[in-house]
């Protein structure tokens, strides 16, 4: 890689927005980052450290795109630097990697089941209550079938019936299968969720570390 060449070559970066280690030493471009260049080069930038892991606890690591350009650049002076990605890496740090037996997670599942259903049947329970349900489908079946009926049956069963229905085509989820390959709304939620965590963590370990370079004392990140 040396010669005139070097002057041309591009080299591109991804990083990402969150990764997880465990166990490890020290963080690589690989880690945190896409490297797309000429095979040898991206090898030999993968593997270039960035940080050494000091803290033997559970902790976060933040890099930034400018600190990965730096390494790169010292690397490969003349060569073009393109960042296609984000601006900063948050990197959750554990010491040990932990395997969660199948019996603890059953019993988180069975756990998040039942609060769920206690919390949709009352939350359909108190919306039926609100909207006087009963006296609707009274009323519903005194329109259909020219009687009173303070137990309408017929109305009730086929109301449960696409009730479920909708319930499980709104969320395009049932007994373990999609309808779609559309992202059901929990999906969507819990990345809107995963995606509003991560630029609050960066933020607050972008300001820990501009409050440590002016000289202002600040906690562990």
């Amino acid at each position: 890689m040396n010669g005139m060449w070097v002057g041309y070559m591009d080299i591109y970066l991804k990083l990402k927005k969150k990764t997880s280690l465990s166990g490890v030493s020290q963080i690589t471009i690989k880690d945190v980052s896409e490297v797309v260049a000429p095979p040898d080069v991206a090898k030999k930038l993968e593997a270039t450290k960035v940080v050494n892991i000091e803290k033997k606890r559970k902790t976060g690591y933040l890099v930034s795109v400018t600190d990965v350009i730096k390494l790169v650049k010292q690397a490969y002076p003349d060569a073009t630097i393109s960042s296609l990605g984000e601006t900063d890496t948050w990197v959750d740090y554990a010491p040990v990697h932990t395997h969660e037996s199948v019996c603890a997670r059953w019993l988180k599942v069975a756990a998040v089941t039942v609060v769920l259903f206690i919390g949709s049947a009352t939350a359909i329970m108190s919306f039926h209550n609100d909207a006087e349900i009963p006296k609707v489908f009274q009323g519903v079946y005194e329109l259909i079938f020219g009687c009173k009926n303070e137990n309408p049956v017929l109305i009730e069963v086929p109301y449960t019936i696409g009730l479920a229905l909708g319930i499980m085509i709104f969320f395009n989820h049932a007994m373990g299968r999609k309808f779609t390959d559309d992202p059901t709304p929990i999906e969507v939620q819990l990345s809107i969720y995963d995606t509003e965590v991560s630029d609050t963590v960066i933020d607050i370990m972008e300001r820990a570390k501009r409050k440590r370079e002016d000289g202002v004392p600040s906690g562990d990140s």
